[in-house]
């Protein structure tokens, strides 16, 4: 039965009859709220075969509460008195006092994100948090989370209840995706695939999707493609269907569909031909290198969590317009600058990816030559977000990759940046814990400080005065 729908509601009711006398299944409060239904019943019919009772049930604002529908009692077939249409009408002018308005010109696509794990809570909604900024950075709308402790289900990845009040989450708000906040198996993605038609993201892809985004030089996008490749090649053997919702995207960004068509024979001749074109770029970068090596020219690489400061320190120091964005990865490539320092001496200085916490093995692999970069440093300048809520895991992040990197051996000084962002007796206090130097890398007055700590560390020998203004 049809009544003409607004925007929230389909117009639609569906009116069935339950044979074995059962009230309303689950299957039809799920049908009710996918599909946006005014309303589902059930007519419940009498051992006679007659009917007596209705059973039914209708949406409701969301905010409301945590079930998206409501109930209502049996009633007898011969007591329905009550105007539907009124009815109706009341119920979509509440929906449209308690839904949150949305702008119309964001054409960004939306999502919902989901956290399982047995970790705190403290935990789970920091990581949830860190993958709401990666999306952000994606170019995804971020319109719902979800955070389930529990262990992961092999299948479904969370339970099959909580898997359904997501996908009905999604539909309610606009989304069309789900992002899961861990790395999906294939075996994981046909199980999702065949539960819902949505999306479905995890977190390396969203990672893999900012990389070629940012990646304009042809080495980045060299490296950008042959991670993605690595990470698609498991999921070629999975039918089509399921390998749609995962290699939907955001946009169609990557290797492209014809590609992810191709079978795994010709999907690893790319992934070795990318893998011999990346290897020959290295040794271009090593020679460069070698070249600033025997000018003894000293080289300092900037290293931190992705979006410390990096590049707005790089710009600052040396005056140069390096892309320096409030986002995650605005940096792919190694950027190098000179920089002068007082009696006639300089160094080379050189902006680098960015860390993160549980970086996607595969985008690890394909960076390897960015990463020696870091090998014929003189000395890392380690950037911290001073003001960042999750320091103290961040740190240990990049302090887990300079050890992946073997480079404990460098010498390295730790720089709390964006201390405009925290309170004086704050920065003290990161600097009586950790040492280092204290800097607002958008403010040159607070250079010296850190101007002085590297060249006593470049050149230990030679007896240096303080910087001053």
């Amino acid at each position: 039965i049809q009544r003409r729908g607004r925007d929230r509601l389909s117009g639609l009711r569906f009116i069935h009859t339950h044979l074995a006398g059962e009230a309303l299944s689950e299957d039809d409060l799920t049908d009710l709220a996918l599909l946006r239904l005014d309303l589902v019943a059930a007519l419940r019919l009498a051992p006679d075969g007659a009917v007596k009772t209705i059973h039914s049930a209708h949406l409701k604002p969301e905010n409301i509460s945590a079930t998206p529908w409501e109930i209502l009692a049996p009633q007898s077939i011969f007591d329905l008195k009550e105007d539907f249409l009124e009815y109706m009408g009341a119920l979509e002018e509440e929906f449209a006092r308690t839904q949150r308005p949305v702008d119309d010109n964001d054409r960004r696509e939306r999502a919902v994100l989901i956290h399982v794990s047995t970790y705190p809570q403290t935990f789970a909604r920091d990581s949830l948090d860190e993958l709401s900024e990666l999306a952000h950075s994606a170019g995804i709308n971020v319109v719902h989370t979800i955070i389930q402790r529990r262990k992961l289900d092999p299948r479904y990845i969370l339970g099959r209840g909580k898997l359904q009040a997501a996908v009905i989450a999604a539909m309610q708000k606009g989304a069309g995706m789900l992002v899961f906040d861990l790395n999906i198996t294939p075996s994981q993605i046909r199980s999702l695939g065949d539960f819902t038609d949505l999306k479905i993201l995890d977190r390396t892809q969203v990672i893999l999707d900012i990389f070629a985004q940012r990646a304009v030089t042809r080495e980045g996008k060299l490296q950008v493609e042959l991670a993605q490749l690595r990470y698609l090649l498991p999921f070629l053997s999975i039918r089509q269907q399921a390998l749609s919702r995962l290699t939907g995207g955001i946009g169609g960004r990557g290797p492209g569909e014809t590609r992810l068509e191709e079978d795994r024979r010709r999907a690893r001749d790319r992934i070795a031909k990318l893998e011999r074109e990346v290897e020959l770029l290295g040794k271009r970068r090593r020679l460069r290198r070698h070249t600033r090596t025997q000018r003894e020219v000293p080289t300092v690489a900037v290293i931190g969590y992705t979006n410390a400061g990096k590049s707005t320190l790089l710009n600052h120091l040396t005056n140069s317009e390096v892309m320096a964005k409030d986002c995650l990865f605005a940096t792919l490539n190694p950027v190098s600058r000179r920089l002068r320092f007082p009696r006639e001496r300089e160094i080379v200085i050189t902006d680098t990816v960015g860390f993160i916490h549980n970086l996607p093995p595969d985008l690890f692999a394909a960076f390897r030559t960015t990463f020696e970069e870091l090998q014929e440093a003189d000395l890392l300048l380690h950037i911290i977000d001073a003001g960042s809520v999750d320091l103290n895991r961040k740190m240990e992040t990049v302090l887990d990759t300079v050890r992946q990197l073997d480079l404990k051996q460098k010498p390295m000084l730790t720089v709390f940046n964006k201390i405009d962002t925290c309170a004086p007796e704050e920065v003290e206090g990161l600097v009586h814990q950790y040492g280092g130097v204290p800097i607002c890398a958008l403010n040159h007055e607070t250079f010296d400080p850190l101007l002085d700590a590297m060249e006593r560390l470049l050149w230990p020998a030679t007896t240096i005065e303080p910087l001053t203004s």
